[in-house]
């Protein structure tokens, strides 16, 4: 592969005229033995063209499982950091290495490992939104699909700090009555919804029911009719008797909303100060940096690929196993 092709942590070779960028990609994959996973905040192409589409805790799961050589992860760069922590004996590919998360960078392994050092004797647990160098130092992992069970894994008086995502530590709070440490990090996506544009869209719609994430600010979350992970999001649309939803998390969850329920309607809740000229959806900077030209060149060339250090990777996997484990119980 030529220098130059590489550009900012990915392939900028262009496509070829004429191809069949979908049959290519799915050729390669047979071709390679290489699954694609992608996530639901993802853009309805690349989600079309994945093997799987889940959330944080079904991706880590299917990738857990996989008999692929190569995982191509359709998502941010702490999802492709997880599979590499899962299948050491794999090749992880993500298609831009670029792809970061703004809730994992509100909490730096460094800013961590200070704060236990002060604090040794609150236990950790950690967002999956989070690097592999802090889930090196976390007790135990969560997904907001699995997080409640988590934190109720532990004995009542037991002193937790929760990173980094406040919100969604406070809703814990909330619904588990206890006093986790919240760090201080949100997700620019979540943060960006307001009571103010729910309020106006329940004014048009009232009979919609508001499905809401819990990264999402307390304020919004008490405007819900329904709290939950996204794929709890999607799930309870698919059994609900309503035909109308406000829908306040990443605007990518639409596309498998309305592939699956095609007479149902969801209303993406736009963000509080519009992102650009006829913006009405909030989504994610970083998961948008997934394109079909990216993933055709990444499955192409096998390049970017994610790879740890050994004694890393087997500190972050303890955290990860437990959650696991947890998660396992719960079925």
């Amino acid at each position: 592969m030529k220098e130059s092709w590489k550009n900012n942590g990915f392939v900028d070779e262009p496509i070829p005229a004429g191809i069949d960028i979908k049959s290519e990609i799915r050729r390669m994959c047979e071709e390679k033995n290489a699954v694609i996973l992608a996530h639901y905040y993802t853009a309805g192409e690349i989600q079309d063209v994945a093997d799987f589409v889940g959330d944080s805790l079904a991706l880590a799961q299917q990738a857990a499982k996989t008999t692929a050589d190569v995982i191509v992860m359709c998502g941010v760069h702490f999802m492709a950091e997880t599979n590499k922590v899962l299948c050491p004996d794999k090749k992880v590919l993500l298609p831009d290495l670029n792809a970061g998360c703004s809730l994992a960078d509100t909490c730096k392994a460094e800013d961590l490992a200070k704060y236990k050092k002060e604090h040794p004797e609150y236990k950790v647990v950690a967002y999956v939104n989070t690097s592999a160098a802090v889930k090196a130092l976390t007790d135990v992992v969560v997904t907001s699909s699995n997080a409640r069970q988590v934190v109720d894994s532990f004995p009542k008086d037991e002193k937790i700090l929760f990173a980094p995502d406040k919100n969604l530590g406070g809703y814990l709070n909330a619904i588990t009555g206890r006093n986790m440490l919240l760090w201080n990090g949100g997700c620019h996506v979540h943060e960006r919804f307001s009571i103010e544009k729910i309020v106006e869209l329940k004014a048009q719609y009232p009979d919609a029911k508001v499905l809401a994430h819990p990264e999402c600010k307390s304020g919004v979350l008490a405007l819900a009719d329904y709290v939950g992970s996204t794929a709890a999001i999607l799930k309870f649309a698919q059994t609900d008797t309503s035909t109308t939803y406000l829908v306040v998390t990443e605007s990518g969850i639409l596309h498998e909303m309305q592939k699956s329920m095609p007479n149902k309607q969801f209303i993406p809740v736009p963000p509080e100060i519009a992102m650009g000229a006829g913006c009405s959806c909030n989504e994610c900077d970083y998961m948008r940096m997934n394109t079909m030209e990216k993933l055709y060149n990444c499955l192409k060339y096998e390049w970017p690929e994610v790879s740890l250090d050994e004694t890393l990777r087997e500190d972050a996997l303890r955290p990860i196993e437990r959650m696991l484990e947890i998660s396992a119980q719960m079925k």
